[in-house]
């Protein structure tokens, strides 16, 4: 069975062991300790009382290895982006000019720098070891996400977003940044994500051209990498959009890799999940079909994949194990307390590792 639950202190290690796998590109996982540390607070007051009335917050989920109990995966929802820092994109538009006395009419596709995601919710972080892939996890990982979105959605904004990695190289070179990024700042790829993951984005400001940047001007391996997602990233790409998430034309600033949106409400897993009652049954069997469920507490929130039946009456039988897994207390009827859940098919594209 498998458990997802918001981060702990007790994770540090096994966090900082996890970004070290990840691989170059992700922002939100450097292998700091003390930004790690941040990260577990800010998880632990997002899931509480008081959180709720934040603008800005981080939801940081871990995948438990049931055998172990050592974090083997991760995904997180963070709200309120850009309020504290800058939130770079580029949105690819498209300038048109005429000249009458030549009859000539010509498009120009151009990159800007904007920040029009001020304010939204993302969804991102998605990572498992490679030691621990198998089909589904990674699609059980991403939806968990959303789930939480219907359990607590006064927390999040009415757009969400997810920014995808871009297309690198084999040596893991980004070649947008190689012919546009490293020309404005003068330093590797890696040192530039760094950067923005332990510092900030004031460097940005400082040294990005506030100017559109003709794509047709740039190398050919250039523009064909922008909205391309990293091979790694490309199934992850293919579940947001199952759940509707849509290209609007947003790419990173700079790998290029797309960003998707969609409206919160209207979220595949957010939309069609439910609450319902449950009760232990002897009758479930470790073969029977999965479901994902969720236990809608605020302090101890749970989310796991198990096998289940849905009853003639609409309750949904579950296994003791389960229960269990979403702490919840089988010493009285317990069939009325609020569980979300939903079938989990297994999408064919869904061993997606980094999102």
């Amino acid at each position: 069975m498998l458990i997802i639950r918001p981060c702990q202190m007790k994770d540090l290690e096994d966090l900082m062991a996890l970004s070290k796998t990840v691989g170059r590109g992700m922002t939100s996982m450097p292998a700091d300790r003390e930004a790690w540390l941040k990260k577990i607070e800010a998880t632990e007051r997002a899931f509480s009382d008081q959180g709720k009335k934040d603008p800005m917050s981080t939801y940081f989920m871990v995948l438990e290895d049931p055998e172990s109990g050592h974090v083997i995966g991760s995904t997180a929802i963070y709200t309120g982006i850009g309020l504290d820092r800058p939130f770079y994109s580029y949105k690819i538009s498209t300038l048109v000019s005429s000249c009458n006395d030549l009859a000539v009419t010509r498009q120009a596709r151009v990159l800007s720098m904007v920040n029009d995601y001020t304010g939204a919710t993302e969804v991102g972080s998605l990572f498992v070891s490679p030691e621990f892939r198998k089909p589904g996890m990674g699609q059980f990982l991403s939806r968990a996400r959303f789930l939480a979105m219907a359990d607590f959605p006064e927390r999040f904004s009415e757009t969400v977003m997810a920014e995808l990695r871009g297309w690198q190289d084999k040596d893991g070179n980004s070649p947008l940044w190689e012919n546009l990024g490293r020309q404005f700042f003068g330093i590797d790829f890696q040192e530039a994500v760094n950067t923005v993951a332990l510092k900030g984005t004031q460097f940005i400001s400082d040294l990005m051209p506030k100017y559109p940047i003709y794509i047709d001007l740039l190398p050919q391996d250039a523009r064909e990498v922008i909205g391309k997602p990293n091979d790694s990233s490309a199934p992850a790409l293919h579940m947001l959009k199952k759940e509707g998430f849509q290209f609007a034309g947003y790419v990173d600033l700079f790998d290029g890799g797309p960003s998707v949106q969609c409206a919160r409400d209207e979220i595949h897993t957010v939309r069609e999940s439910v609450k319902g009652d449950v009760r232990v049954s002897g009758h479930v069997q470790d073969d029977d079909a999965r479901f994902m469920l969720s236990n809608g507490s605020e302090q101890d929130y749970r989310v796991v994949l198990a096998p289940a039946r849905l009853a003639a009456d609409g309750t949904l039988l579950i296994q003791q194990a389960a229960a269990d897994a979403l702490l919840m207390d089988t010493s009285h009827d317990f069939s009325s307390l609020p569980v979300r859940f939903m079938p989990f098919v297994q999408n064919p594209h869904s061993a997606a590792y980094a999102a």
